[in-house]
């Protein structure tokens, strides 16, 4: 959910931005100290952007102002985490405003908070819940990419109600008219981009299982996310 170049007012484009920062900030000190014990980790970090920026850029006409789409968050938070997501997204976010003239430079803070740091966390959480249930890994991963990319949409739309509150109903008329206009795309989407998700994952574990295995470890001896 790409909000358009100067859609927001400035005052929540701010807000935005200072959300953002600090996440996007510790996520590189992730991907520092990961890369640091495991160089064999860059290949998926590249692929886990590269399928973020894939899936991000398949954008159907939505809202006034953004767009539907998927997002591609929910392998990046299996695999990495919601911090070092948010940099992966950030990146993307960065080369389809400047390429692709898909979201801007003054909405990037709205678009990293959405798209990089509320989904992934909202999906590793679900992740971290399905497995801690004794769900399998297939399953949980469908329900971590469904479950960033619906929560990347509601807060997309609650960011476009906080910056256009109705007349009539104020912030809660306009998130439930934004919300209701995104879901006739974004719901179907995020179910399809849940089970392409759970087969690119299936891929990734058949592939190279080692590497995570040593992905997990790392997790273990490390803070999280």
């Amino acid at each position: 959910m790409h909000i358009m170049e100067g859609f927001l007012p400035p005052i929540w484009a701010a807000f935005w931005f200072a959300l953002a920062l600090p996440v996007v900030a510790y996520g590189v000190h992730r991907i520092r100290r990961l890369v640091a014990e495991d160089r064999q980790l860059l290949p998926l970090l590249a692929v886990s952007g590269a399928f973020i920026f894939v899936l991000s850029s398949l954008k159907l006409p939505s809202v006034t102002g953004s767009s539907s789409h998927p997002t591609g968050t929910g392998a990046g938070a299996v695999l990495f985490g919601p911090s070092v997501t948010s940099v992966l997204a950030t990146i993307v976010l960065v080369y389809q405003a400047l390429f692709l003239a898909h979201g801007g430079f003054t909405t990037l803070g709205a678009n990293v908070f959405s798209m990089g740091i509320a989904g992934p966390a909202v999906g590793y959480g679900v992740y971290r819940c399905c497995r801690g249930l004794g769900i399998g890994t297939c399953p949980a991963v469908f329900a971590t990419a469904v479950a960033a990319d619906l929560a990347t949409y509601l807060v997309t739309s609650a960011q476009l109600a906080l910056a256009f509150p109705a007349t009539t109903g104020g912030v809660l008329t306009s998130l439930v008219t934004f919300g209701g206009i995104f879901a006739l795309t974004q719901v179907p989407l995020a179910v399809i981009e849940g089970l392409v998700i759970t087969l690119v994952f299936r891929y990734i574990v058949t592939l190279r299982g080692d590497v995570l295995e040593r992905l997990d470890g790392l997790r273990r001896e490390a803070p999280s996310p």
